[in-house]
């Protein structure tokens, strides 16, 4: 049996996915700051998507009791709850994370509209910042 590669930013589901989002970047060919293949970028943005909603999973689960059948199942069910347990002490998290939606999952998977290397890692680097933020 192989070891389990610890995750490079912590423990937990999100600094794992973000691990993962980091390793498609690292295999996907750029040139002159523009990633070539546009389906590891994508799936890079989408793997990161998923690490924000998996830290607020977490933050749900272990700091406001909610239990995994009461997790969001949509983007509006992940507005309300920020709303409801977080906006009310840091409305920027809120902001933050529609930034993030649109960014990662819109513009960066669904639409794969972002493909210069710059732009990348900034999404990263917030995506990062974010998921720090809700889990400290």
């Amino acid at each position: 049996m192989g070891m389990v590669k610890k995750p490079k930013y912590g423990h937990g589901e999100a600094f794992r996915y973000m691990e993962n989002a980091r390793e498609l970047l690292r295999s996907a060919s750029i040139e002159d700051n523009i990633y070539i293949d546009k389906k590891p970028v994508r799936e890079a943005f989408g793997t990161a998507y998923f690490a924000v909603l998996e830290a607020i999973n977490e933050v749900l689960i272990e700091k406001k009791g909610v239990t995994s059948k009461e997790l969001p199942k949509s983007v509006d069910g992940y507005r309300a709850v920020l709303q409801k347990h977080f906006a009310v002490n840091n409305g920027r998290l809120m902001r933050d994370f529609e930034s993030l939606y649109e960014t990662l999952h819109i513009a960066g998977y669904y639409r794969g509209l972002i493909r210069r290397g710059t732009m990348v890692k900034d999404a990263m680097k917030d995506t990062d910042a974010f998921i720090k933020k809700l889990l400290n």
